[in-house]
């Protein structure tokens, strides 16, 4: 099957490798800044990581205006204004985004407010943000999000308890600086919950009803090295090549699905994260095999080139190649420690009905192969339950 017509583009540059959070200087010329504003939270800026930025910028000759470190696990919409607003009494000119993908997405947030005024609800959803923000520099900590690259920042609006996304090819950093050395610090669980964020990336871009074939490329490459490196990654934190392989994961699916899109693994774990605060990689994680099991009956050829990916031996039977995908995926996530079911994560069996309706009119499922309704997600949610 061809695709009648596609376009990808990334507008990242990125550099990788252990020791490149202290050496970017060189890339931040074409900036012509002179005061950056760093945005982290409390944990990263205890780790000692920001030293290594700030080596970083003295080297090109940058002042730190500022510090904001508020971002919380999930951020919120609020926490989006504050910053910005701590960024304009500093005088900062260019963002730098330390941290998870909370952190990236409130720079994200940040820019927008500090380039176009407003208030970031303003802002939700597509085609709101149609010319270029200030420049922004992404410096991940965990393997997972790929929001360094993405034109995406989803951020929840406390007044309505909805995680809302906005889209736009210019969220995306001018530069994404990928340094293993800065995932050591981070814990099993959390490099377990971030990688199967990647990894439902990954799965979703190659299902989606937009795929393209370059999207198609990074979404097998990354699952393939998921499924190889995210193991060695959770047993032994120190594993520099297991971690420098699994941030480039994270970064080649946020490049996919930034192209491609998601479906409804992601519209039913916003839900989740949105109502009752789920880690957003931890509700991925719950709900990608039960997604996939439900996309088999019209997704089962790109089901089995992922079980490829995975390492599985193919059957030279679709649909049996497509099943082992969905039930290396349950096993993948138990393998590396993290809960298979919603009722572990502190999800009320009586707040299904309400996650199956929001993830009916999230943006994500409308890519999802199979189309969706409240009724058919409910019986999702229950498997997982």
């Amino acid at each position: 099957m061809l695709p009648e017509y596609y376009d990808f583009q990334v507008r990242s540059r990125i550099v990788a490798g252990p020791g490149t959070a202290s050496s970017f200087g060189n890339e931040l010329e074409r900036f012509k800044a002179e005061r950056a504003f760093i945005v982290t939270d409390e944990v990263v800026r205890g780790l000692g990581f920001l030293d290594r930025i700030e080596e970083s910028l003295t080297a090109a000759g940058l002042e730190t205006a500022g510090v904001f470190d508020e971002v919380p696990p999930n951020s919120e919409f609020g926490v989006v204004m504050r910053g910005a607003e701590a960024c304009r009494e500093a005088g900062g000119d260019l963002l730098v985004a330390v941290g998870g993908g909370s952190v990236l997405d409130t720079a994200k947030g940040m820019n927008i407010v500090l380039s176009l005024g407003g208030e970031i609800a303003d802002y939700q959803g597509f085609g709101l943000i149609n010319e270029p923000l200030g420049p922004l520099v992404a410096v991940p900590t965990t393997a997972g999000t790929g929001s360094e690259v993405t034109g995406y920042s989803v951020i929840r609006d406390e007044a309505t308890e909805s995680k809302q996304t906005l889209v736009s090819p210019y969220l995306a950093s001018d530069l994404a600086v990928l340094d293993p050395e800065l995932t050591l610090s981070m814990p099993p669980g959390l490099t377990a919950s971030t990688g199967l964020d990647a990894l439902s990336h990954a799965v979703e871009a190659y299902l989606s009803t937009n795929w393209r074939p370059v999207s198609d490329a990074l979404a097998l490459h990354a699952s393939r090295l998921i499924a190889e490196w995210l193991p060695r990654a959770v047993e032994s934190g120190d594993d520099i090549e297991a971690r420098y392989w699994m941030l480039t994961a994270a970064c080649e699916a946020g490049m996919a699905f930034s192209s491609a899109m998601v479906g409804c693994v992601h519209a039913m774990a916003h839900a989740v994260g949105g109502l009752y605060e789920v880690p957003h990689g931890l509700a991925n994680a719950i709900l990608l095999a039960p997604g996939m099991e439900y996309n088999l009956p019209v997704a089962e050829g790109r089901l089995a080139d992922l079980a490829r990916a995975f390492g599985l031996e193919p059957t030279g039977d679709a649909s049996r190649d497509a099943r082992a995908a969905v039930d290396f995926v349950r096993g993948f996530v138990a393998r590396v420690g993290l809960p298979t079911r919603l009722r572990e994560a502190g999800v009320p069996e009586e707040g299904l009905e309400r996650i199956a309706e929001a993830a009916c009119v999230d943006a994500a499922v409308y890519t999802n192969p199979r189309e969706a309704t409240p009724e058919e997600l409910l019986e999702v949610l229950k498997k997982a339950y």
